[in-house]
This record gives structure tokens, sequence and C-alpha cells, in this order.
């Protein structure tokens, strides 16, 4: 952590609440002007987390995000605005944060944190601050800061529930010591496939705001060997022991993982350097036209049954794709005959599509876009959600 210089005395009236605080004071203040720390994601989690360690007076923070600002972003995603649609998560995260504190220099890093680039890049911080979204970043990130001796500050949500805990292999447990294995693909939808209610990310990033600074003023206890869990609908928090494994892969007493590795094929993903052979595709105008026709063949929807409820295409026949494996035989009928599938966006009718292809069903074709993109070129009266 670099020593920064005296306060200035516009700093001093920024600062003064924390320069007042017994606990904290003028040390702990210049120890954050001084502080690094990196931020992985500019989403739910990201966007609060860097307001308020910007507003903390952090005085370095990098910003790892590749994606763009969409619409459906803005009812979580704090820093972003509706003329923001289409435009770089970090370029605008960088104009709010640039205009809330100028004390605060920032990096921008818009490519995808990969086993390439992610140690060359956590080297340069003294805390690294996880607000990804998906399972292969979370192991790259712990592993990265194991190798390199980082605290993490880990952070998730999920529906109406989240959890973060502070994980540092030096001190405690690491991520794989409480996830040894991933969960299989597609077991845990995303956000835009299970929803996130919106003020939930704010609730978790202020815990992982809050430990953020202790860990880099040194006041407090951190989470350390502590995972909480919060529950929006009770309004309940409840925390969790968590031992270190000793025979943790990679901070265990003898790691066998020594360097980084390729994280899509350990969470059972497609690496990204070979990709998959593409699927046969369909949009929603062709299958409606298919439909008018009188075309024969199975429109297969494999969201859950609380999606259907809230919105169903014409003629689809629903099979969760949570079920589908085990009730292929169901679909018997239509091995050599035409079936598109659709989800909400298009993810999960990917994946269902290359599970009936491997198990013989000959003409599958995935719905582009899925029933979202038929609420929006189709017919508008399908309710979105």
């Amino acid at each position: 952590m670099a020593e920064a210089p005296p306060l200035r005395p516009d700093q001093f009236d920024r600062y003064r609440r924390h320069l007042t605080l017994p606990e904290f004071g003028l040390e702990a203040q210049q120890r954050l002007l001084g502080s690094r720390v990196l931020l992985i994601g500019a989403g739910g989690l990201g966007c609060p987390l860097a307001q308020y360690l910007a507003a903390a007076g952090v005085g370095h923070l990098g910003l790892v995000d590749f994606d763009v600002v969409d619409a459906s972003n803005l009812q979580r995603q704090v820093l972003y605005g509706t003329a923001d649609v289409g435009r770089p998560k970090v370029e605008v995260a960088a104009e709010r944060v640039r205009a809330q504190n100028p004390d605060v220099s920032l990096d921008l890093v818009t490519e995808r944190l990969s086993s390439d680039n992610a140690l060359a890049l956590f080297e340069n911080y003294d805390v690294i601050v996880d607000g990804t979204d998906n399972f292969p970043t979370r192991y790259l990130s712990n592993d990265a800061c194991v190798l390199l001796g980082k605290p993490n500050v880990y952070g998730s949500i999920f529906r109406f529930e989240g959890q973060a805990t502070v994980f540092d292999a030096r001190h405690g447990p690491c991520y794989r010591c409480l996830y040894p294995e991933p969960a299989p693909p597609g077991a845990v939808p995303s956000c835009a496939e299970g929803g996130v209610l919106g003020v939930l990310p704010g609730t978790i990033a202020m815990v992982q705001a809050t430990e953020t600074l202790k860990l880099l003023t040194g006041i407090g206890t951190p989470l350390l060997g502590r995972l909480l869990q919060y529950d929006a609908l009770a309004m309940e928090w409840n925390e969790f022991r968590l031992r270190k494994d000793p025979n943790c892969p990679v901070c265990g007493e003898q790691p066998t993982v020594t360097s980084l590795i390729d994280y899509d094929g350990f969470c059972g993903l497609p690496a990204r350097t070979e990709p998959e052979s593409p699927l046969v595709g369909v949009s929603a105008a062709q299958v409606q036209a298919r439909q008018v026709a009188g075309e024969d063949f199975l429109l297969l929807d494999v969201r859950t049954e609380d999606e259907a409820r809230k919105a169903r295409l014409p003629g689809a026949r629903l099979l969760p794709l949570a079920e589908l494996e085990e009730r292929l035989e169901e679909l018997a009928p239509y091995r050599e005959r035409p079936i598109v599938v659709h989800c909400h966006v298009g993810g999960r009718s990917a994946r269902a599509c290359r599970l009936l292809l491997a198990n013989g069903f000959m003409r599958v074709e995935n719905l582009e876009g899925g029933i979202e993109a038929w609420s929006l070129t189709v017919d508008p009266a399908v309710p979105r959600y």
C-alpha cells in the first residue's frame, strides 16, 4: 500500500466525518488515499461498491468489465441511466466516480478477465473485490488471490438472497474451501433467467465495501472465516463459520493447483479458445410464420413452471431444463422431427439443444432471444418479465 501525502485543506473538509471517528482518524484516511482496490464487475454489486469506496477516499480503483449498459440493468445498477444504454459500463462508471470524487484515480479494464491476464492485473492491487455473477470468474479470482496472497472480498446475489465474506488463504479459508466443485452448468440461473430484487445488490455491496475499508485501514474484525447470509424477504441475517480445508486443491497443505487453469472447462463450459459447433438458430418471426403455415414441429419451452405462469408462447410444450434429461423418452416421437427450443433469452434453450442433439435428436433448432425476442418482435401482448 502506497504512502499517501498529507491531507489538503479540501480533503480535511471532505473526509471530516471519518477524521472525527476515534477508531478511524487521520492515519486510516491516509491509508485509504494510498490504497489500491480492484473491482471485478461493474454490475449490481460493482456499482454501489464503486460509489462508496470512491466516496470514502480509496485512492485508486480498478474497474474490470467488458459489458455495455442494457435497459434491463437499470433496475439495480445504480451508476447508470437511460441515456447510458449501449455504452461500455466502465466508461460510464468512471464518469460518475470522477464526478463524485476527483481524489480517486482509475484504471479501466474492458477485456474479459482470464487466466492469461489475472495475475498481472491483481498484482498491482491491495484488495480484490469480487462482484461477478458467474462461476468461472469466481474460481479464477479466488485462485489468483491465493497464488498472490491477496484478500478476496466476496459477494453474491440470487433472487431475494445474498451472501458475503472475506477469503484470505493466509489467514483462513478460500472460496474453494467453501465450494470445492462448481454447480453443474445451468443448475443456478443467471439474473436474466432467475431475476433479482433491485435493492438486494446494494445491501450485499455495502457489506463488501465495509469489509474492504476495514482491510485497508486495519480497523475492526474482518469477516475471515465467517459467511453472512441475507434473506431480504424475511429481513434476516445468518452467520456461518467457515473452516480452512486442509485438502483444498489450491490453499491446502498439499496444493495441486499451483497455476491458473481453464476455468470454463473446470465449470463444465466449453473453452472459449475452442468454441462449440454452432447451433441451428431460428428467429421468433420465422417460428411464427411456420406456425401460421401449419408446419408440424414441437415448440419446446425449457423454462420453469413459475416463468411459464408469467408468459407462454402459443402451442409451446413445457418441459423445464432441470427435468429434461430424465424425461427425454417423452419426446421420442420427435427424434427425427423438428424441435424448436425456447427459454427466456436463449441461454438455457441452447443447453437444451445440445443435450437433445447428444441424445440422438436429429432436427433441433434454438429460438434466438427466447420469449423475450417474441415479445419484442412478434407479439408485444406476450408479457416481458
